[in-house]
């Protein structure tokens, strides 16, 4: 047997690019606000092509690493990950256009002494007009899950929705069944102990399979509303949106085929594979 690998207590940074913009300096400017600990930066990029990572690389403590291709989200920040040796045992994986809070990351490192079992732990994430994005939810089941996959964009107040974004819920520290990959801070040993993120989710449901596997793994998914960022939103997929859309239907299947296995769900998964075809459909006919 394998024997744990064991980390030290530094701090690593590893974020995905993707033609980021203009957001990645301003990732890069606040995040020297979020910690007043030392940290490095690896920047994961998918195949930019609009210079950004290159100029964000001159800086000192950030490095540019190709991945080669569009690896997509967790692929590329599990390739990020192993740029670290073992002295980085707290790494932060977040989008490139995230805002931080001033020291939102420390906020979260001292929520890490409070929860010794706690294996990732996300702050509380403003959308950009102040509006708090329901960052922490339940894993979704069959019930909560279909109804929200398939009608959640056409019936936005729906029961199904509401209780699996736990929306409505108090904003306090508590802990989740998954947590928005958009800004988490990960525990190495726990990030290693379930082999990263699954590299078969090209886009989106990566966060949600990864708080998943950590929980069976018996660690926890921590909400810590008591640091903050802010989203500024989806720079680079804002210029793929149906792409993006079908990527998203195409994970949400997978996530749920992988969760119900044999002839005895097959009929129930066609249902769901249809259900969310048509869904598609209606999105993106123009």
């Amino acid at each position: 047997m394998t024997e744990p690998r064991h980390y030290g207590d530094e701090l690593a940074v590893v974020t995905v690019t993707y033609s980021p913009g203009e957001t990645l300096e301003r990732f890069l400017d606040t995040l020297d606000k979020a910690t007043k600990r030392p940290y490095r930066v690896v920047l994961a990029d998918n195949g930019s092509t609009d210079g950004a990572p290159e100029q964000a690389a001159e800086r000192e403590g950030v490095q540019l690493l190709s991945t080669g291709e569009n690896l997509g989200y967790g692929a590329a920040a599990n390739r990020g990950v192993t740029e670290f040796d073992d002295a980085y045992g707290w790494v932060v994986v977040a989008n490139p256009d995230i805002e931080w809070g001033p020291g939102s990351i420390d906020t979260l490192l001292d929520a890490a002494d409070r929860w010794p079992r706690g294996g990732s732990f996300g702050p509380l994430i403003r959308e950009p007009n102040g509006d708090v994005y329901p960052s922490a939810r339940l894993l979704p089941s069959l019930g909560k899950g279909v109804g929200h996959a398939v009608v959640g964009r056409v019936w936005r107040d729906n029961p199904w929705t509401k209780a699996y974004r736990q929306s409505e819920g108090a904003i306090v520290e508590r802990t989740a069944g998954w947590l928005s990959g958009s800004c988490l801070l990960l525990r190495r040993a726990a990030f290693d102990s379930v082999d990263g993120f699954d590299p078969r989710y090209f886009m989106y449901f990566e966060d949600v399979d990864l708080g998943d596997r950590i929980g069976r793994a018996g660690w926890q998914n921590v909400y810590v509303p008591s640091a903050e960022v802010t989203h500024i939103g989806g720079h680079a997929t804002a210029k793929a949106s149906e792409k993006m859309l079908a990527a998203h239907h195409a994970s949400a299947y997978r996530y749920l085929a992988d969760r119900h296995q044999g002839a005895e769900w097959r009929p129930l998964l066609a249902a769901i594979k249809a259900g969310l075809k048509l869904r598609l459909k209606l999105e993106t006919r123009k």
